[in-house]
């Protein structure tokens, strides 16, 4: 049976580390597709990590045509505030993901909440880029431990 993965992590990943979350993050999903059986990733659409995450999946379908990417975003108005690429980036993975969830209708604090708690039910693990004991990830660090 094959395992679901999520992701969590800032929106900022400060630039001098970013090659290195690159790669690790890209080894991982390498280890856990061709040695644990995991084909489903879960993002959350958000700028930083969760572009990061996306994009990988999106990247590794090339060779592993299998898995799958499922976006659980909080609204249909998430982009509004993204910068020209960020909306470039978020659109294209919308278009290669293999499905596309809105949590709520309208943008809220709850909408970002209740997608974060989505994107850990059910899944088996949770990958995450943590850099700071506060925010969003940490509260979503903090339900997957839970769970």
């Amino acid at each position: 049976m094959s395992k679901i993965c999520c992701f969590t992590g800032h929106r900022k990943i400060y630039s001098m580390s970013l090659p290195v979350v690159a790669q690790r993050l890209e080894d991982k999903l390498i280890f856990l597709i061709e040695k644990e059986d995991f084909s489903d990733f879960r993002a959350g659409g958000a700028t930083g990590f969760d572009s990061l995450a996306a994009l990988t999946v999106l990247k590794l379908k090339n060779k592993y045509p299998h898995i799958k990417l499922h976006l659980l975003l909080p609204c249909k108005t998430h982009d509004k505030y993204f910068s020209h690429l960020e909306k470039g980036l978020y659109q294209y993975t919308i278009n290669g993901a293999d499905s596309v969830t809105y949590v709520q209708e309208h943008y809220s604090r709850e909408a970002m909440f209740a997608r974060n708690r989505a994107l850990v039910d059910g899944s088996d693990l949770c990958i995450a880029c943590l850099e700071r004991l506060e925010g969003g990830t940490y509260q979503t660090v903090n339900y997957a431990r839970k769970q």
